[in-house]
């Protein structure tokens, strides 16, 4: 037997484990029930491309969350599960509507556009959130040939901005697109947070609110990588299968998506990830609000911060911890919190903040 080293346990650390920042949730490292998942879905064969046991199973734990019509379709990334599941309900001259802040409007550098072939519709809104007559601003010309039909109304939940729809809202937004012929598309690449935020099940702002089909996020939430399209009407979509196919986001070895998936959601692991993140972000919304000068722009109903303070400020704290400038211009940052970040993490970060502050 040979003594040289495997690459395995000659592997060397890169990174520092102990740096925190406040840039993004998909910064944080996978959670460790989800690591576990992935060392037990290892080892022998599985039939390649989702027909494995562990596809098969996720189906079950979906229908659990979202009645017995869902069917899950894992993805690589959100940008895929929105292409795909937004194609997958519009014709070839079919509109989207949705926010102008939407992630499938400012940060999928085009997919919709360029691989899906959509017309996007922006609209301007409050706090990052459409209401029916919002929407109404796009709806129309249904007859005109010389305009992109509007099709679907996409929302995302929670939104860019870190607010929640309550399933209130979602189900008048639903009414109103559906009466429109319309269908609707939920981008959920947090949609834990929001679950955790309303203290409701899943299906209660989705399946029992009218929505058609929805972008279910895991990378923000302690997956490694894998986001999962979930159709809830089945006679809102089509050719599924072909599409995700197509757009480059059908997984060889699927069973460590959908193996990571049911950790995440056979249990509370969903919940308590998000939960945890959300009240993070409500302690760092307190502590930092004690700073003068910082202006708090949204309401922090996840487990994200968006304030407005001075950019010097800003450029130095950001050589302490790592973050992202909103609107550059205005002085506007992100803060965002993950299933790892720690009390003590906040509260040297606030404190960080109000030395900075103290040096203007």
């Amino acid at each position: 037997m040979s003594t040289t080293p495997s690459a395995a346990t000659d592997a060397i650390r890169r990174h520092d484990p102990e740096v925190r920042g406040f840039a993004s949730d998909n910064y944080a490292g996978a959670h460790p029930e989800i690591l576990a998942a992935l060392a037990v879905a290892n080892g022998g064969h599985q039939v390649a491309y989702g027909e494995d046991d562990y596809t098969a199973h996720l189906q079950d734990v979906m229908r659990g969350h979202f009645g017995p019509t869902a069917e899950a379709f894992p993805v690589f990334n959100g940008t895929g599960a929105n292409v795909v599941a937004l194609q997958a309900a519009t014709e070839r001259w079919g509109a989207v509507i949705c926010a102008a802040t939407a992630h499938i409007n400012v940060d999928e550098c085009g997919a919709p556009e360029r691989v899906g072939g959509l017309k996007l519709l922006g609209v301007p809104t409050e706090h990052g959130k459409l209401t029916p007559e919002l929407i109404d601003r796009e709806a129309f010309g249904w007859d005109d040939e010389h305009r992109a039909q509007p099709q679907i109304v996409s929302i995302t939940q929670t939104t860019e901005l870190g607010t929640c729809y309550t399933p209130e809202e979602i189900r008048e937004i639903c009414d109103h697109a559906h009466e429109r012929g319309m269908k609707v598309h939920l981008d959920g690449s947090r949609i834990a947070n929001a679950a955790a935020t309303l203290g409701v099940p899943l299906r209660a702002f989705t399946t029992d609110a009218g929505v058609d089909l929805l972008s279910f996020g895991g990378t923000k939430n302690g997956l490694v990588f894998g986001e999962c399209v979930v159709v809830l009407n089945p006679d809102a979509v089509r050719a599924m299968k072909h599409l995700r196919k197509m757009s480059m986001q059908l997984a060889s070895k699927m069973r460590f998506v959908s193996a990571q998936f049911e950790a995440l959601l056979s249990g509370d692991l969903w919940l308590r990830s998000a939960s945890h993140a959300n009240a993070m972000a409500a302690r760092l919304a307190e502590r930092v609000r004690a700073v003068e000068g910082v202006e708090i722009l949204h309401p922090v109903q996840s487990n994200a911060v968006f304030a407005r303070l001075p950019h010097d400020v800003s450029e130095r704290l950001q050589k302490r911890y790592r973050f992202y400038f909103w609107d550059e211009a205005a002085g506007d940052v992100r803060w965002m919190c993950s299933f790892d970040t720690t009390e003590a993490d906040v509260d040297a970060f606030a404190a960080a903040l109000a030395e900075e502050m103290g040096r203007q």
